[in-house]
């Protein structure tokens, strides 16, 4: 089983007792508010969710971490890696991407957990390039792209719901861990 550790976080795969607390943030409309297109997603959403992202572990070697921490092991969202098939024109990509609980904002949580989730795509997966795609108008994690040293490389128009997308990208053989 993949396991990370950082200093307050456990990035691991999906358990069944992910899916009520996951649920919960995937129904705040706040947290929904910058996905597709803005819809919260309900209990069953969220467990084919899950289910097609340890598919993904299945499939390609990486995939969305469930975050803790680690103090206290409750669930406050993912970050992790993923094959932005919704976006053709990036593609071939692999996406670093996060959703977290909303009290869980504003302290540090997705920047240190996309980090090694980061170090994990350089280092045990061997992958060159990082991409990161958001709405135009989500500066929270523009900043997080920011602080993992990502830099815009385009904007487009999201295929389905028409808004402006940035996609930021990293070329990982400069990064420093």
């Amino acid at each position: 089983m993949t396991e990370i550790h950082t200093p307050r976080l456990l990035l691991r795969r999906w358990t069944d007792d992910d899916l009520i607390p996951m649920a919960e943030v995937n129904a705040d409309p706040a947290v929904m508010r910058w996905i597709r297109d803005g819809a919260v997603l309900d209990l069953e959403q969220t467990a084919e969710a899950i289910e097609r992202w340890e598919e993904e572990w299945d499939d390609e070697g990486f995939g969305l971490f469930a975050v803790e921490l680690l103090g206290s092991g409750e669930l406050i969202g993912f970050t992790g890696l993923s094959v932005p098939g919704f976006l053709p024109e990036v593609l071939p990509a692999v996406e670093i991407g996060w959703r977290l609980g909303r009290q869980f904002w504003g302290q540090g949580y997705a920047s240190e957990a996309a980090h090694a989730a980061m170090e994990f795509a350089l280092q045990d997966r061997g992958l060159d390039r990082l991409v990161s795609i958001c709405r135009v108008e989500n500066r929270a994690s523009e900043n997080v792209m920011r602080k993992l040293g990502m830099a815009l490389d385009r904007e487009t128009v999201h295929p389905v719901h028409g808004h402006a997308l940035h996609v930021h990208a990293i070329d990982l053989t400069e990064y420093q861990a």
